[in-house]
């Protein structure tokens, strides 16, 4: 695209420089600056874009669009007021306002925001409107699955993923949009047909320092799906969550709103709830008519999502059936209270929880099934914000039976420290301290008997542990796997005595049998 007319999306401050350039690309990360690129050099907490100008034109950036002025005469030269405001308002008018072809739902709030999108992309796609997926597990665009490297990528990315959606032939984009992605303008330039807010609880404050900073961000998204896009744009809001209610009361005169929830008031309401080990049923009441779901997922937190998604397929045209109907084969997500499938008398999930809000809905929905014990092993992450991590000791101490301590990603922190900051929530258990995770999760297998549950809390899908210097691969449910594969005998009334009789006949088995039936429990 030529630069002279890219540049008419944006106002600049001064030009400087030939204009009469093809742009082939808008980057932001000088080492994916290709031949004829525009490279927008962002202001930022540990870098500044600025400090990359040089090295981007020595690879072949065309064009420099920066909040300071005369940094380079190598190259056109762009200064603006907001760089993040340019790259999002540039990056949208290159790959032609993708978000205006598709039927895009940007989903806020601090938990549930993976589980509601996977929900809605299952949906659309049963409904034959091909839906993509950005979001903290991955980003999925047509048949290609890609790593997401943030729940919100940058402005450009989110673009160009929207545009790649389209030219997949998507007809509709299900997008987690974190309060770090509104608050740096990421989704700047994308216009919702829907957005969603899921509820709030105490998370992030390293980062928005107060609840109401943390709560308006959140708003901001609805704003400006009223006032900042063509789009005749709905808001969804979970009517039970304090914040929601405001949030349905603020915008309510302004644009189409529609509620979920078990109170009354709820336009998509949930009732006579019942769950088990093989998943929930609820009876939902919406638009006049009465249906009974069913769904494989487990948890009343998986209710408010379930009827977060059915709420928005009806928004976006789906028959509430249809959506209903579809929600009975929904895949599992990863990391979302995952089962880590064994043979074994016990049980073991790998949940994201890493606020006190989410670990209670889990503890909580753990116990209505009515473990011999809950056992939870959990930490806190490094650099984040320190007042949560005696409120993640509470939430266990009051629902477990059992904790154990352990490292989560403690960045550039020490592990022992963090732990430290974790034990005053505790009033009732004596928790372990084990700050090696992995020896923490073989531990708590271990140490597991016959009807036990155990949880394994914070890192959920993530592949990873980060350290100050480094980054090991690490996968909780892995880790899990090869610690039941670890454990040579069930324990379990039902199967073999640990002591090697056999008591059907009153002998001792000699060492060949012993061999042989230890080979056969083994295959």
């Amino acid at each position: 695209m030529n630069l002279e007319i890219l540049l008419k999306a944006i106002r600049p401050v001064k030009l400087s420089g030939s204009l009469d350039r093809d742009i082939t690309a808008i980057c932001y990360d000088s080492r994916k600056v290709v031949e004829g690129a525009l490279f927008v050099a962002l202001p930022g907490e540990k870098a500044d874009g600025t400090e990359f100008i040089d090295s981007a034109i020595d690879r072949g950036a065309a064009a420099i669009v920066s909040e300071k002025p005369g940094l380079s005469t190598r190259a056109a030269g762009i200064e603006v007021t907001n760089a993040r405001h340019a790259l999002a308002d540039l990056a949208a008018t290159f790959f032609r306002q993708p978000s205006q072809k598709l039927k895009v739902v940007g989903v806020t709030g601090t938990n549930g925001k993976t589980t509601t999108t996977f929900l809605i992309k299952h949906i659309l796609d049963s409904e034959f409107l091909r839906c993509g997926l950005i979001g903290t597990v991955r980003y999925v665009v047509g048949e290609r699955e890609l790593p997401a490297t943030r729940t919100t990528p940058e402005s450009a990315d989110v673009h160009e993923l929207l545009w790649q959606m389209r030219s997949a032939g998507c007809k509709s984009c299900a997008m987690e949009v974190s309060s770090h992605a509104l608050a740096q303008d990421r989704v700047r330039g994308v216009e919702f047909d829907v957005g969603v807010f899921t509820n709030l609880t105490q998370d992030h404050l390293d980062f928005h320092r107060t609840m109401e900073a943390y709560f308006e961000t959140k708003a901001s998204l609805f704003s400006g799906i009223r006032d900042q896009q063509k789009k005749k744009g709905r808001a969804i809001f979970n009517s039970d969550d304090r914040f929601g209610a405001q949030l349905a009361d603020r915008f309510s005169r302004d644009m189409e709103v529609i509620t979920y929830g078990v109170g009354r008031s709820a336009q998509f309401r949930a009732s006579d709830v019942k769950m088990d080990f093989s998943g929930t049923t609820f009876q939902l009441e919406a638009v006049g008519k009465s249906y009974l779901v069913r769904m494989p997922h487990i948890g009343m937190f998986n209710v408010y999502n379930s009827l977060a998604a059915i709420a928005t397929a009806h928004a976006l045209g789906v028959p509430v059936r249809n959506a209903v109907q579809s929600l009975a084969a929904a895949p599992a997500v990863p990391g979302r209270l995952q089962a880590v499938v064994a043979q074994k008398p016990f049980r073991v999930f790998v949940d994201y929880a890493h606020s006190d809000d989410a670990l209670t809905n889990v503890l909580r929905t753990l116990r209505e099934l009515n473990p011999a014990r809950l056992i939870v092993v959990f930490g806190c992450g490094g650099n984040r914000d320190r007042a949560k991590r005696p409120k993640m000791a509470a939430a266990v101490d009051a629902l477990a039976d059992h904790a154990i301590v352990t490292s989560d990603n403690p960045r550039k922190e020490d592990p022992i420290a963090i732990i430290e900051d974790i034990k005053p929530g505790f009033r009732r258990l004596r928790p372990e301290c084990v700050p090696d995770r992995k020896e923490a999760i073989f531990h708590a297998i271990a140490m597991a008997q016959p009807r036990d549950i155990i949880l394994l809390a914070g890192k959920g899908h993530e592949s990873y542990q980060e350290f100050a210097d480094h980054t090991l691969p690490f996968d909780d449910a892995a880790i899990a796997a090869s610690a039941l594969g670890s454990r040579s005998e069930i324990e379990s009334p039902s199967l073999r005595p640990r002591n090697p009789r056999d008591h059907s006949e009153g002998r001792p088995l000699d060492a060949e049998e012993r061999r042989r039936r230890r080979e056969e429990r083994n295959s």
